[in-house]
């Protein structure tokens, strides 16, 4: 599990070096950027250590919400968001009023829910964004167990392209085809540099077929 961790924070800090150098439809950075362009304000439900709007949080006012203390730490010393809150994300219409941001992120944080608490969870979103909200979840039920003493990391629940597009998000596809990858977004083939190569290509079908991706970006005008 350990070196399935540091695997993936190896990729993460690749994927930030490259996104600049790339067209946003292979990055999952410049994806990310696309998606909130336009917005002043942001707030980052469930922004763990490592946010993907670390590529881009100079452009924009970034404020980060996590239930785990120890993330919020950890994030606060590459200064990814402007401030911090220590707060239960089905919570935060104690914490904020209606229509506070103009944009409500939440990546990949409601498959850390139950189906139940996953819808409550939506409409506080919606409730909070003046102009958009922008939902990353991996495409479907994916397994993930616990890591890093962090309780709230095992998938509860999974959120298909079709139950999204039916609420009302336009729905795009990322990180290549849904059978390349499994737990943490891992590559299941070996050579992973091959493999990864062929992730990159494939997204340039599943961007806008995202029922073959592994994981989906919904966008949703409020």
């Amino acid at each position: 599990m350990i070196a399935s961790i540091l695997e993936l924070q190896k990729q993460s800090y690749f994927r930030l070096k490259i996104h600049r150098f790339l067209p946003h439809i292979f990055t999952y950075f410049g994806e990310m950027e696309n998606a909130v362009s336009g917005c002043k304000t942001l707030l980052d439900v469930g922004c763990g250590t490592d946010s993907p709007l670390q590529a881009f949080s100079d452009k924009i006012d970034c404020y980060g919400v996590d239930a785990h203390l120890p993330s919020i730490k950890e994030s606060r010393k590459k200064k990814i968001h402007k401030k911090y809150y220590n707060v239960k994300a089905l919570g935060l219409l104690k914490h904020f009023k209606p229509k506070s941001f103009d944009c409500v992120l939440a990546c990949e944080i409601i498959e850390h829910m139950s189906k139940k608490d996953g819808l409550k969870f939506i409409k506080i979103l919606e409730n909070l964004a003046r102009t958009k909200v922008v939902i990353m979840t991996p495409n479907g039920f994916v397994p993930q167990t616990g890591y890093d003493n962090n309780p709230w990391q095992i998938h509860k629940s999974g959120w298909s392209y079709y139950e999204m597009k039916k609420r009302g998000y336009k729905v795009k596809g990322l990180r290549g085809l849904k059978s390349l990858r499994g737990e943490m977004s891992e590559l299941k083939h070996r050579p992973k540099i091959f493999f990864s190569l062929v992730s990159t290509v494939t997204q340039l079908f599943v961007r806008n077929n995202p029922r073959n991706a592994f994981q989906i970006l919904c966008v949703k005008e409020v």
